[in-house]
Formats: C-alpha cells, sequence, structure tokens
C-alpha cells in the first residue's frame, strides 16, 4: 500500500469518532513495520481517552520500532488531558511519520513536527491534507475563532418551500434523505432550532440511527415561552439547552432544560454570538441549525453561518404565503446575493442535494 492508501484508511478510522471527540479533533492512525505491513491501528474515540497515535502503539507494541505512522492530524507535543504524543513516538522507535494536515492548534501547530525532526524521526506533510481538514473542519474553526462551526439544514420543493401554507411539512424530502439527516445529527455536537420551529413541528431532535448517539437539543427563544406538551420535554434534561433573553421563564421551562443560556440584546431579543460562545465553553463546537427561516437569516446576516445541506425534492405547492427556507436578509439586488460554494452535489433518492459553503462564515 502506497502513502495515499495508508493515509485513507487513516481517515477512515478518525471518522469513526465523528461528534464524539469534542472539544478535540478526530484523528486516526496506522503504522507499517519495516516491510510494509499494518502493526498497528489506532483512532481517538473520545476527549480525555488516549489518542490515535498511543492506541495505535499499544497495538504494534514492539513491531513499531523501525516502521512508520501515517496520521491524520500532527501529533500533540503538550500536556492536556493526556501526555504528549511525541513522546510515545520517540520511545517507541518509529522511523518515520507521515503527517496529512498541521494542527492548527498555537501549543502544537509545527512544533509536534518539530520535535520529532529534532529526535531524528524523518517526517512528510500534506498527503490528503484537503481530506484532513474537510474532516476536522469543525475543529479548525473552533480553534481559530472560539465559536461553534454552524451548518444550516433545509429540505425545500423545486419551487422553494419547506411547508404549505398550512405549514404542513411532512414529508418535504423522501427517505432516503431524512437517512441522511440522521447520520447529520449522529456526528454534529448540537442540534439548533427557533422557538417557532419547534412549536410548529414538535420534533424529537435525536438521531434514529443504529449505534447512533442523541446530540444536544438547542432552542432558541427570546421570550423563553414554551407550551407544555413539547416532545422535547419528554427527552432526558441535560441534552435540552435553551438560548433566551428572559430571566423570568415558566416553571416548566426552567425544569425542562439542563442548560439556560441568557444572553439579552434588547427586548426579547438574543445576543447570539455570546450564546455561540458560551456553548463552545460547554465543549459544543458543532451545530447543525434545523430552522426556521429567521433563524437562518439571522446566522447569515450575523456571519455566523459556515455551511449549508440543501435538499431539494421534486414538489410543487405553491402558495403565496408558503414559508421558504430563509427569512428577510433585505436584500434588493441580485448582485448582493449571498454566494453558496458548492463542496457536493449528488442524488438522496429524487431528491437532489447540494453541501456549499458561504463566504465570511
Amino acid at each position: 500500500m502506497n502513502d495515499q492508501q495508508l493515509m485513507k484508511r487513516a481517515l477512515k478510522l478518525a471518522k469513526r469518532a465523528l461528534g464524539r471527540t469534542s472539544p478535540n479533533p478526530v484523528v486516526g492512525a496506522v503504522i507499517v513495520d519495516k516491510d510494509g505491513n499494518i502493526v498497528g491501528e489506532g483512532y481517538h474515540k473520545k476527549a480525555g481517552l488516549p489518542h490515535a497515535e498511543r492506541e495505535a502503539l499499544k497495538v504494534a507494541g514492539e513491531k513499531a520500532r523501525g516502521g512508520t505512522m501515517y496520521v491524520t492530524l500532527e501529533p500533540c507535543c503538550h500536556y492536556g488531558r493526556t501526555p504528549p504524543c511525541t513522546d510515545a513516538i520517540i520511545a517507541a522507535g518509529i522511523k518515520k511519520v507521515v503527517v496529512a494536515v498541521r494542527d492548527p492548534n498555537p501549543k502544537v501547530s509545527g512544533k509536534g513536527i518539530e520535535i520529532l525532526r529534532n529526535a531524528g524521526i524523518e517526517v512528510v506533510e500534506g498527503v490528503l491534507a484537503e481530506e484532513a481538514f474537510y474532516l476536522n473542519e469543525k475543529f479548525f474553526k473552533f480553534i481559530k475563532t472560539g465559536l461553534p462551526f454552524i451548518s444550516l439544514k433545509w429540505a425545500m420543493t423545486v419551487d422553494g418551500k419547506i411547508a404549505t401554507e398550512t405549514y404542513d411539512s411532512r414529508w418535504v424530502s423522501g427517505e432516503k434523505s431524512r437517512s441522511f439527516v440522521h447520520r447529520l445529527r449522529n456526528e454534529y455536537d448540537a442540534v439548533l432550532v427557533g422557538a417557532k420551529t419547534l412549536i410548529i413541528d414538535n420534533p424529537l431532535l435525536t438521531c434514529r440511527i443504529p449505534q447512533g448517539r442523541n446530540p444536544y437539543r438547542i432552542v432558541l427563544s427570546g421570550s423563553g415561552n414554551l407550551p407544555e406538551g413539547l416532545n422535547i420535554f419528554q427527552l432526558e434534561k441535560e441534552k435540552n439547552i435553551l438560548i433566551t433573553a428572559s430571566k423570568k421563564l415558566p416553571k416548566h421551562v426552567s425544569n425542562g432544560f439542563g442548560h439556560i443560556i441568557t444572553t439579552p440584546l434588547g427586548e426579547n431579543r438574543i445576543n447570539i454570538k455570546e450564546a455561540f460562545l458560551e456553548l463552545s465553553r460547554l465543549g459544543i463546537i458543532s451545530i447543525l441549525v434545523e430552522g426556521g427561516a429567521v433563524v437562518h437569516a439571522s446566522l447569515l446576516q450575523n456571519r455566523l453561518a459556515d455551511k449549508a445541506y440543501i435538499f431539494i425534492a421534486p414538489k410543487i405547492v405553491g402558495g403565496k404565503n408558503a414559508p421558504g427556507p430563509i427569512g428577510d436578509l433585505k436584500i434588493s439586488l441580485m448582485k448582493d446575493a449571498l454566494p453558496l460554494a458548492i463542496h457536493k452535489l449528488r442524488r438522496f433518492g429524487e431528491d437532489v442535494f447540494i453541501e456549499g459553503y458561504f463566504s465570511g462564515g
């Protein structure tokens, strides 16, 4: 196997932990001996547990001596919850390390590689760097800005409607699209909706795939006035987070959320950027936003949205008052339209799927 094939294997290992390592990155490592045989593999499973490099070294044992390690992110060189991986690599007698991409953390960036080279270890950088960056884009955003990585998700008809005039939206997209959304929920730390979406759709906001895990459920409500009987109140409260501007909440609301973030910005208005900073302090570094239109518009206007997942169903509902996915952005000229850089374009059954990035996110 060549360098790219072995790095792909390491990336595949790292993907197993998506949504489970925050605020740490996902990392995979593969070790081959002097003859090119794979002798050790590992990945970082959860913050506080051994890093991928140490997991792979544990499997390889003495077979690692004189071998090569392939790792998706630069090995750490500082003490955090776990000791430096550079120390373990040097002690194991690894002769060569192939790194996909440098760690953006100032405590590590370039320093881990320098330590390895000073120890006489050959280091090769940039193998499948683009794929490695994409895998950890949430971590890179968090380290550079202190803010969570924010993705907007919506399903709409070909005429741009997310529901009928009566707000019926079940279902705009097909089963394969909805299944993919559950995979996304499994990979993101949290799912966020506005109060109107919560009240109208009454969603569970859970992940319903085998071996999936439920993300945090975040609700934006300036007033905090949410009706009793919502499905979210039937789920574990420690996974429920309310962001509000109100300091006086109904008892069923204050009792229904494990975390309440109060960030007032005028009458019933939320300081969303400050709220997101607070979420990052809770270890939430990625958020999948599932509506509604006003929330999407607010995040775009405040340049807080990084990415979009868009599902377009081959249906037409019409209706002057049928809602669309984005609220008023106060754009009057087409030349001022917000661009979306398309990263992926594919099909889910009959639906067309677009994955793209916003500039300035």
